[in-house]
């Protein structure tokens, strides 16, 4: 992946993670209201995005894809200081750029968003986030948490 493929996957995946708290999903059906194709067309646009603000982009993404409001709260009720969207973006395309086979990084990206690993890395109440991103990878392959 090249530094600017790599900079798009970072701001595309910070977007989903944005979008998916600000519409309290989990962050597999913002990916899938996404499609494939919506992912590409971000991740085309992520360039010109980046220099908008993640509300006005986030706003425009759920209303042109529809995304509902649901009700995967992983926020409210939380006792520490949980990672910012940025972060958990960076984190995410670690994972895609580790797991992905050259050529493939979009499909991933839906693999990974929409896996058991993503509501573990959601869930701010534990400390799956704060995990060494090779444990995530390795969990994320077998299907579940390893010990």
């Amino acid at each position: 992946m090249t530094e600017k493929e790599k900079n798009d996957y970072f701001y595309v995946c910070s977007l989903i993670e944005y979008i998916a708290r600000e519409t309290k999903n989990r962050r597999g059906i913002v990916v899938r209201a996404l499609g494939e194709q919506g992912i590409k067309k971000q991740l085309q646009d992520a360039e010109v995005n980046h220099c908008l603000s993640f509300e006005q982009v986030s706003d425009e993404v759920i209303a042109h894809y529809r995304i509902p409001q649901g009700d995967f709260d992983t926020i409210t009720d939380c006792e520490y200081t949980i990672p910012g969207f940025m972060d958990i973006g960076k984190l995410y395309c670690i994972m895609i750029e580790d797991c992905a086979q050259p050529g493939q990084e979009v499909s991933e990206l839906m693999k990974i968003f929409t896996s058991f690993i993503s509501d573990k890395i959601s869930n701010f109440r534990s400390d799956v986030y704060y995990q060494n991103p090779s444990y995530l990878e390795c969990s994320y392959k077998e299907g579940y948490l390893l010990d």
